[in-house]
């Protein structure tokens, strides 16, 4: 009996140690977590980091973000050059003529966010959420936008040059007149997008037509 009670607790210590083994591959996203505590007020280079604050012109160069509540905030203008803000809330922040470049914006919160002329050249937006964002003019050259959800966002004339978009999302996406020239686009969904003078976009993603014009088409070949 002592014997089996031993190969018992052997058994159930190896799958303790094995349980952070899988979980870590499991695919979720990594949680990230600051490892020093936030001040309260939270106050970086004198702009007061929380929903809504004014710190238009800024400079955040390589602040520490993780996290952070900027929701509805007004950077416009802000230097936030290789600024870490991995899981940032930017929901509806105002970020027009800001510059990113290199930014670490990892499953950001970007929903409704305006950038409109900003510099997110070399920024890393893997698995960001800008749906309904207004990006129009943004140089986001050199980007990282891998399986980012920005359906609906308006990129009108901003340069994504050599970007990678594997499996990022464009639903009704407005790609007018920008430039995807070089872009990585595996799997990049464009459905209902609109491309008109656009370079470098799929043209003839979905025969160029809406999807009611395609699935009408689709029916009355199916009913010849």
């Amino acid at each position: 009996m002592k014997t089996k009670l031993s190969a018992c607790g052997a058994m159930l210590a190896t799958g303790a140690l094995l349980m952070p083994l899988f979980s870590a591959s499991s695919g979720a996203y990594e949680l990230i977590v600051n490892t020093e505590p936030r001040p309260d007020p939270w106050v970086v280079n004198g702009c007061e980091i929380r929903p809504g604050t004014d710190c238009a012109g800024v400079n955040l160069r390589h602040a520490d973000l993780k996290g952070a509540n900027l929701a509805g905030a007004n950077l416009k203008g802000a230097d936030l050059a290789r600024a870490d803000l991995r899981h940032a809330n930017l929901k509806g922040a105002t970020l027009d003529n800001a510059n990113l470049e290199g930014a670490n914006l990892e499953i950001a919160f970007m929903q409704g966010s305006k950038a409109r002329d900003a510099n997110l050249s070399g920024a890393n937006l893997a698995h960001s959420r800008s749906s309904g964002a207004d990006w129009r003019g943004a140089s986001i050259r050199a980007a990282t936008l891998e399986m980012m959800r920005a359906n609906k966002i308006n990129l009108e004339g901003a340069s994504l040059v050599n970007s990678d978009l594997q499996e990022t999302k464009l639903y009704n996406a407005n790609l007018a007149n920008a430039d995807f020239s070089g872009t990585k686009q595996t799997y990049t969904i464009f459905q209902d997008a609109v491309m008109d003078g656009c370079t470098g976009c799929p043209l003839d993603w979905q025969t160029n037509d809406p999807i009611w014009v395609f699935e009408n088409r689709v029916k009355a070949k199916r009913a010849e």
